[in-house]
C-alpha cells in the first residue's frame, strides 16, 4: 500500500475530526476508496472509537435518479436521518466512478432528492465533526487531464501539508476581515460590492475539507450589488457549467448567462428563494494547488482564487440564507488587473497577498 494513503487517514483521524475513544464514527466510501477507508476504519479502532462503514454501489446514485418515481424521490429516509443522529464523527471517502453518469439525468428530480434530503445534510454539517476526501480515482484523474500516477502525486500534495502552520496563515487574512465591512471583487467582467460587517470569519484549515486551505464567511444577504463573471468551471451532480455571468441588485440574482450548461445553471438558481442570493464568500489560499481539475473539493482552494456559493450559508458564520443548495462558483484572480479591496484598501493585487508582504 502506498505509504502516503496511511499518512492520509491519521490526518483524516487524528487531526480532521479527531476520532477519540467510544466515538461513534460513520465512514462513507465507495469500492474504489477501499484501501484509505480500511485504513481509516483501522485509525478509528485503534483510537477505541465504534466505527462502521457504508459503502455506496458504482452505479447506484444513476439507478436511483433514472428509474425513481416521484413518490420514491420525495420519500424521506427516516433511517439515514436516525443513523445520522447517532453519528458523533463523520467521515466521506468518496470514489468516483464516472464523473458525468448524472449528465443526462433531468436536473429537476436532482433538485428535488436535495430539498428532501436537506435536514440529514443539515444535521451532518451542524452536529457532527465532519470531514470529506475525494480518493484519487481514473475517473477523477481523466476529468483532471492527468494520468491516475500524475493524480496521485496531485492529490497527495496538495494534502500532506503542515496543516498547524497552514492555520496560522490563513488566520492573519482571518484577523484583517474581522474588521471590515465593505469588500469589493474587481477583474474581467467583474465589479461586485457586498458587505461581511459583523460575520464570522472561519478559517479552514483541514477539519472539514481534505485538501484545505481557505478562508470564508457569510455576506449580508441583500448587500450584494454589481457583477461578476467565474472563468473555472462550475461542477454539480455530474454538471459541468462554464463561464457564468451573475449580475446582483439587492442581494439577489437579477441576470444570468452561461456558455455551457445554461440550463442547468438557471435550475439551480430557481430552486428556491435562497438560491437566488449568495450563501457564502471564499478566498483559496492554498498555493500546493495550482491548477482547477472540475473537482469543487480541489478548485476552491487554489491559491489566488475567490468564490462565492449560491444558496445555503453556514450557520457558524451568522448567514440567514436557507437554500436546498450550496454551488460554490470560482474566479481565478492571478489574472492581471484583478484586485480585491476590504473597505477602500487594496488587499489583493494580481494574485498576491499585499498583507503577506508587509
Amino acid at each position: 500500500m502506498d505509504i502516503r494513503i496511511e499518512k492520509i487517514a491519521k490526518i483524516l483521524v487524528d487531526y480532521s475530526t479527531e476520532v477519540k475513544e467510544n466515538d461513534r464514527v460513520l465512514i462513507r466510501t465507495s469500492p474504489l476508496a477501499k484501501d484509505l477507508a480500511l485504513e481509516v476504519y483501522k485509525q478509528c479502532l485503534l483510537k477505541g472509537a465504534y466505527p462502521w462503514i457504508r459503502c455506496e454501489l458504482p452505479g447506484q446514485t444513476y439507478i436511483f435518479y433514472k428509474y425513481a418515481n416521484e413518490k420514491q424521490l420525495k420519500w424521506f429516509p427516516e433511517h439515514e436521518y436516525e443513523e445520522i443522529k447517532r453519528t458523533d464523527v463523520y467521515i466521506l471517502i468518496a470514489g468516483e466512478h464516472n464523473t458525468r453518469e448524472l449528465t443526462n439525468i433531468d436536473s429537476s428530480r436532482i433538485s428535488l432528492r436535495m430539498k428532501v434530503l436537506k435536514p440529514i445534510l443539515d444535521y451532518r454539517v451542524e452536529k457532527t465533526r465532519w470531514v470529506i476526501f475525494d480518493y484519487p480515482t481514473e475517473a477523477l484523474a481523466q476529468e483532471a487531464e492527468m494520468s491516475l500516477e500524475e493524480f496521485k502525486d496531485f492529490v497527495f500534495n496538495a494534502c500532506l501539508l503542515d496543516w498547524r502552520e497552514m492555520s496560522k496563515r490563513l488566520n492573519i487574512i482571518k484577523d484583517k476581515m474581522k474588521k471590515v465591512d465593505k469588500v469589493r471583487i474587481v477583474g474581467e467582467k467583474t465589479d461586485l460590492e457586498f458587505s461581511i460587517k459583523g460575520r464570522n470569519i472561519i478559517v479552514a484549515d483541514g477539519k472539514h475539507n481534505m485538501p484545505d486551505g481557505e478562508v470564508f464567511t457569510s455576506v449580508i444577504e441583500d448587500s450584494v450589488n454589481g457583477r461578476i463573471f467565474f472563468d473555472m468551471p462550475a461542477v454539480k451532480m455530474g454538471q459541468i457549467v462554464e463561464n457564468i455571468y451573475l449580475e446582483f441588485k439587492n442581494g439577489v440574482v437579477v441576470r444570468y448567462n452561461a456558455e455551457k450548461n445554461k440550463h442547468f445553471l438557471e435550475k439551480m438558481i430557481n430552486t428556491d428563494i435562497g438560491s437566488k442570493r449568495i450563501g457564502e464568500f471564499g478566498i483559496g489560499l492554498n498555493y500546493n494547488i495550482k491548477r482547477a481539475v472540475k473537482n469543487i473539493l480541489f478548485d476552491e482552494k487554489i491559491g489566488g482564487t475567490i468564490h462565492l456559493a449560491l444558496g445555503r450559508g453556514y450557520k457558524e458564520t451568522g448567514s440567514k440564507n436557507d437554500s436546498a443548495i450550496h454551488w460554490d462558483l470560482i474566479k481565478d484572480m492571478r489574472k492581471k488587473g484583478s484586485k480585491i479591496y476590504f473597505d477602500d484598501e487594496i488587499v489583493f493585487e494580481d494574485g498576491k497577498w499585499l498583507l503577506f508582504e508587509e
